[in-house]
Parts: structure tokens; C-alpha cells; sequence
């Protein structure tokens, strides 16, 4: 390589390497080693000449530029962030990529004995993957102080609205507090005052702000006028039982009978009991989608109510955690299509619909059965059933406001 003068040593003149290529992170210093200057201090890595007898003698062939960035990079991470490297004697020790490893094997054996559902286990493992890329993989779990917390808070912050900020967080937490339990952690993590969700004020200020998420009758009879069979009959089992996205794919025969017209199915979010009579419109919608249903492409599909046109389930996650919905992408080309389409209007919007119309029955108690919410209260604890009447009285609420 072409040298440059440098320093002199013992009266005589020092050259120094060039640098082996433009954007070369690491410079050659007088001493003999390669450095760089890191958030205001100076860090030497190998070496590209040896002191014999008080004179730098160049080491020979590539001046040890290579040795030196393979040094470099090792610990470039830590530094630039303003951490202490890893040693050999920290080789051993909890990484935050070990920690998330742990705690997403733990939840996949609850998700295998069906004590945890598959959507619940992606949403830990976006919050994990979150976790390793904001921290880095090998970044030692002890290393971590509550500004860093404070800083991931704030990235999280860039990213989501409120409501997802304060999942997330949850979800961090959860992955530390499993770490000590567990005895990966020898003690809890310090997360610092920053790292806490957002308070109940900027909650409701950030709904406020938002559109209603409201569809009016004219609109939703737009929409079924416009509907193939199977959309028309998912529409109406939203609006009829305030089902999501979800609640329509995972619905299986099982779960239904369209002689006596009931649906009783546990919300596939929380496992909780729902039960939901039908209207003679859905009962209808639900035989003709199914008189037409695509074959099921895979067995664990064949018993559900509703496919997509090959065969598959209308809501899916990929391997990396992505949500296919085959269900809310046509819903919103409907909307566009039918000049319906705004921000905040979804398919998921006729839960928001009956939740709306329904509490105007005047009975909290049965509509929150149907939509599968809990009850917290003493009365819940002691309440053992609801009669189908009451289910009724709120389910024809919600029809006459529809088909008025």
C-alpha cells in the first residue's frame, strides 16, 4: 500500500498507510495502531506498525487494516451507542435476543395448547422484534438502564398512535417481567418514569380527533345492494353480532345453528362466551354464501363458515408476523366503490355500528355478552346466564333500526 508522513520516531521519518479504500472507517495514528474518534474519545484497534528499538516499523503485506476492522466492527454498535463493549467474561450473559427468544418459546407452548390464540403470539413477536432492532440482538439484558427504556418509548411513539403505544409497551414489559420470573434475570429491569403508556387524557383527546367510525342504514343497504353472497352475508352477521374480521373467519358450523338461528361462539381474542341470535336476513345471507362457498383448500378449513375464492382462510398471518385479510380488502374496495369510503371505516366498523345502535336497547349487560366484552363487577361474578330474550330484545333493536 502507498504510504504518507507522519510523526517522526528516534529522529527518523514515520510513514503511514493510506487508507485501503474512500469511506474506510479508521485512521492510522503516530502510535502505530488504527483509531477512530467515538463520541468524543479516541479508540485504537489493531495495528499497522510495530515499535523495534524505539522505531514504528510498518507491519508488512496489508498494514493490519483488516485485522483492525474486524475489531472495529465487533464493538462499533456498543460505542457508537456509548456502552461498554462486551468482553470474553460477558460471552455468557442474558442478551435481549436471548430474552425474546425465551419468552416467544413460552408463548408458542401456550399457543400449542390452544391456551394462547396465533394472532396474540404475532403481536408478541412484532413487540420482540421491535425490542431486538431498537436494542440491538447481542446487547446485554444487564446493560440496560432506563434512558434506553425512555428512548424506545420514543421510538415506538414516532411510529403508532396511542392506543398501539400502550399495547406495545404492555407487551415489553411482559417480556421482562417473564425474564425475572423465570430466572433468566437475576433482578427486575429497571424501566424509568418514561416508559409508562399514555395516560387516559391523551387517550380520549386522541379519539376525539378521530372520525366516527358510523355506518347509517342507507349506507349499509348501499353496501349489501352492491355485495356478492358470501360479502352480503358477512356484512350481516357483522351488524347483526358485531363481529370483526377475525370473529367472521374463525366462525365454524359448529358454532352455529341456522334452524333455531343462534350463534354461540367464544371470541377467538379472549376465549370469552358470546352467544347472538340471528335475524331471518342473516339466516338467509349465511345459506346462500355457503350454498356457494369454494372448496376448502386445506382440512383444518373445511368446516368454516366463510373462505376466501381459493379456498383459504379470509384472515391469516404470515411467517413474519404480516396480516392477510382477504375479508377487509374487499370491504373497502366496496366502500370506494359505492363512493363510501373515509378514514377510520372498516369492516370491523359494523362492531362499532351495533355497539353504538345496541346500547340503545337500554340493556348494558346484554349487549355486552354479545359483543364478548367482560364483566368486571360483583353482579358479573355472580351472574351464571342471560336469556335468549334479552339476547333478542337487543339483536331486534338493532333490526329495526337497520330495516326500518
Amino acid at each position: 500500500m502507498s504510504q504518507s508522513s507522519g510523526s517522526r520516531a528516534s529522529g527518523k521519518a514515520v510513514l503511514k498507510p493510506k487508507k485501503p479504500y474512500l469511506d474506510f472507517p479508521l485512521t492510522p495514528h503516530a502510535c502505530g495502531k488504527w483509531a477512530k474518534k467515538i463520541r468524543g474519545k479516541l479508540h485504537y484497534f489493531g495495528q499497522w506498525a510495530r515499535r523495534l528499538e524505539g522505531v514504528l516499523v510498518p507491519i508488512a503485506g496489508e498494514d493490519g487494516w483488516k485485522p483492525a476492522l474486524e475489531e472495529y466492527k465487533k464493538v462499533a454498535d456498543d460505542l457508537h451507542a456509548g456502552r461498554t463493549p462486551r468482553g470474553e467474561a460477558d460471552k455468557d450473559k442474558l442478551t435481549v435476543a436471548d430474552l425474546c427468544n425465551a419468552f416467544l418459546t413460552a408463548k408458542k407452548r401456550k399457543m400449542d395448547a390452544g391456551e394462547l390464540t396465533s394472532m396474540m403470539w404475532y403481536d408478541y413477536k412484532f413487540a420482540t422484534d421491535f425490542l431486538v432492532k431498537q436494542f440491538g440482538a447481542k446487547r446485554l439484558v444487564d446493560d440496560l438502564a432506563a434512558e434506553d427504556f425512555g428512548a424506545l418509548r420514543a421510538a415506538m411513539a414516532k411510529k403508532w398512535g396511542p392506543v398501539r403505544l400502550a399495547n406495545c409497551i404492555t407487551r415489553v414489559r411482559s417480556v421482562f417481567k417473564f425474564g425475572f420470573e423465570n430466572g433468566h434475570m437475576e433482578r427486575p429491569v429497571r424501566f424509568g418514569s418514561e416508559f409508562d403508556k399514555p395516560s387516559a387524557s391523551t387517550l380520549r383527546r386522541h379519539k376525539a380527533k378521530q372520525p366516527a367510525k358510523m355506518l347509517e342504514p342507507a349506507e349499509i343497504h348501499t353496501l349489501l345492494d352492491g355485495a356478492s353472497e358470501q360479502m352480503r352475508a358477512v356484512i350481516l352477521v357483522g351488524i347483526n353480532c358485531g363481529f370483526g374480521n377475525h370473529d367472521c373467519a374463525e366462525l365454524s358450523h359448529s358454532n352455529q345453528n341456522l334452524d333455531t338461528g343462534v350463534i354461540d361462539f367464544p371470541r377467538p381474542k379472549t376465549g370469552i362466551a358470546r352467544r347472538c341470535p340471528l335475524w331471518p336476513e342473516t339466516v338467509a345471507a349465511i345459506r346462500a354464501a355457503v350454498a356457494v362457498r369454494p372448496k376448502a383448500e386445506k382440512p383444518r378449513d373445511v368446516g368454516r363458515v366463510f373462505l376466501s375464492s381459493t379456498g383459504t382462510m379470509l384472515v391469516t398471518r404470515t411467517a413474519a408476523g404480516h396480516t392477510v385479510d382477504l375479508l377487509g380488502a374487499p370491504f373497502t374496495a366496496l366502500l370506494k366503490a359505492k363512493g363510501l369510503h373515509r378514514k377510520g371505516v372498516g369492516f370491523y366498523t359494523l362492531r362499532h355500528v351495533f355497539e353504538t345502535i345496541a346500547g340503545e336497547a337500554k340493556d348494558q349487560v346484554a349487549v355486552d355478552h354479545i359483543m364478548g366484552h367482560t364483566d368486571p363487577s360483583i353482579a358479573g361474578q355472580y351472574r351464571e346466564r342471560i336469556s335468549d330474550d334479552r339476547l333478542r330484545a337487543v339483536t331486534d333493536h338493532v333490526r329495526a333500526w337497520l330495516f326500518a
